[in-house]
């Protein structure tokens, strides 16, 4: 049952893309591919690939990622929409959240000794940052983008040899996100709330932009940052939180951990002036059980009638993402890849994150026992 599942999926998720490839060689190449990401090789490179395809050389598998014509943000797209065929609801969170890939060397597009969350330190390492898509069947990443350092763009050698477009313009991660975003907006992804981490939600034109697209968020922002009360001055963070009363607090679940369910005590305080018919603006803070002093801060925005346990939900589906990469890292070789390339970098990543999908789409299936879709996105 769940082996008949996968291969058809599998199947099918071929059949979506196959329109993106310019000829049969590089499609059938491209299934081989995905199905390597997931065979629980060791490794997953060029070769091990290769080997798994019954292919005497890597040359077969590095031309699909380096020159082989097919439209990688078309495939980008079948992916997301295929993940939003399945697993898309109104109340879907799209989230935003950028993972590190360590890397020798200096070649490599984008590379470079830079913080990176996954190592939790600076490191000689890419960042991606991507978009999540949450419901409640399942998560899957839909849209990526790769950060180029400042330092890049300013060498515009070092770019061509990197094979970077010509075009190519500094974007900080935040801009990435809204550029993703963007994208899931024109496509009408079906989604309620946005939610990110501290590294985007502290980041105000972001937040007014996501405001200015009427996109419910509840985003992470430092301890200092700085906000308009309901009375109309600026405030920190933590002053606005350190005013509340013992009552303002409620002990929420919002969802299960690693250790049991993940419990808080959380509260929230009105802010901004001029609020649109029905809509609202919050502070919320989730404070530590067993260290009261610890407390993370999430600037709000949306429906005038979310309550106390909605934000604290949506703060709480962040962690998806992380799934997300921990799965494609593990099951789907996000990270497993040998390229140095613009291009290839992406055509690697987009692959996996099929894979990834693939995945989870299959294990929604065997796990609801819900029959095929009659449609297509």
């Amino acid at each position: 049952m769940v082996v008949d599942v996968v291969m058809d999926q599998l199947g099918r998720v071929h059949e979506r893309i196959s329109g993106r490839f310019a000829r049969s060689e590089p499609r059938a190449r491209a299934r081989e591919y995905v199905s390597g990401l997931v065979a629980g090789l060791e490794r997953k490179n060029g070769w091990t690939l290769a080997e798994q395809a019954g292919e005497m050389s890597p040359d077969g598998m590095q031309r699909l990622l380096r020159w082989a014509d097919w439209d990688i943000d078309g495939v980008r797209d079948d992916v997301r929409d295929y993940v939003i065929e399945h697993l898309g609801e109104p109340g879907g969170v799209l989230i935003v959240d950028d993972t590190g890939f360590l890397k020798k060397g200096v070649r490599s597009a984008g590379v470079q000794r830079q913080y990176s969350g996954t190592a939790g330190r600076i490191e000689n390492c890419q960042i991606g940052t991507f978009l999540a898509y949450a419901g409640a069947r399942g998560h899957a990443l839909i849209d990526r983008e790769l950060y180029l350092p400042e330092p890049w763009i300013a060498d515009r050698d070092r770019c061509r040899r990197a094979g970077i477009p010509e075009g190519a313009e500094f974007e900080t991660k935040p801009r990435q996100a809204m550029a993703m975003l963007a994208r899931a907006f024109a496509a009408q992804v079906p989604f309620a709330w946005v939610t990110a981490d501290e590294a985007y939600g502290q980041v105000k034109y972001l937040r007014l932009w996501l405001e200015a697209h009427d996109a419910a968020h509840v985003l992470a922002t430092k301890v200092n940052d700085t906000l308009v009360t309901t009375g109309g001055t600026e405030t920190r963070a933590d002053e606005l939180i350190a005013d509340l009363p013992a009552r303002a607090w409620r002990r929420l679940s919002v969802g299960a951990g690693a250790h049991g369910p993940r419990e808080y005590d959380w509260a929230r305080v009105p802010i901004r002036i001029g609020w649109q018919p029905g809509r609202g603006h919050w502070l919320l803070a989730r404070r530590k059980v067993t260290d009261p002093t610890e407390i993370a801060y999430y600037v709000c925005y949306g429906p005038r009638r979310s309550t106390l346990l909605d934000l604290a939900w949506i703060a709480g589906t962040r962690w998806r993402i992380e799934e997300c990469f921990q799965q494609a890292k593990n099951e789907a070789g996000l990270d497993q890849y040998q390229v140095r390339s613009w291009r290839a970098w992406y055509a690697h990543i987009t692959l996996s994150m099929l894979a990834h999908a693939w995945l989870a789409v299959s294990r929604s299936l065997v796990t609801k026992g819900e029959p095929e879709p009659t449609s297509r996105a």
